[in-house]
């Protein structure tokens, strides 16, 4: 039994995530972030410079790419390679857990993409309802 009193879907283990004070919410934030699915894609087939990595996420600020970038290095996702040539190259590489989020990752962008259309309709649906 849960702490809502239904029966879990999934074993819990130590973690678990519909507990507030888990730090598991933390992992969970992070993995679905606005960026970090996209940058697990991209890196995804190999590592990339800051430029090229930019270039495939598409819209997103330097700033903001590089502050994601040191999160998900925080979170051991990302591993950076600083080579020492003038300029330093510096690449992205995924570790081995940056690699297991892209399957997860690769289920829901096919969802979103088969879903899409169905939830811009109902958007509008119901933005069209609303009355102003």
């Amino acid at each position: 039994m849960s702490s809502h009193g239904a029966i879990a879907s999934e074993p819990q283990g130590p973690f678990d995530v519909m507990d507030p004070r888990c730090p598991s919410r933390t992992v969970l934030r992070h993995v679905t972030d606005r960026w970090t699915p996209l940058i697990v894609t991209s890196l995804n087939d190999g590592p990339l410079r800051f430029t090229e990595l930019r270039g495939r996420v598409g819209g997103v600020t330097p700033k903001v790419l590089t502050q994601t970038l040191r999160s998900m290095e925080r979170d051991g996702f990302v591993v950076r390679h600083v080579t020492g040539t003038v300029p330093p190259r510096v690449d992205y590489e995924l570790t081995a857990v940056g690699r297991s989020l892209a399957e997860p990752i690769r289920a829901l962008r096919i969802w979103a993409e088969e879903h899409a259309v169905a939830v811009l309709e109902s958007r509008a649906a119901h933005d069209s309802t609303i009355q102003v």
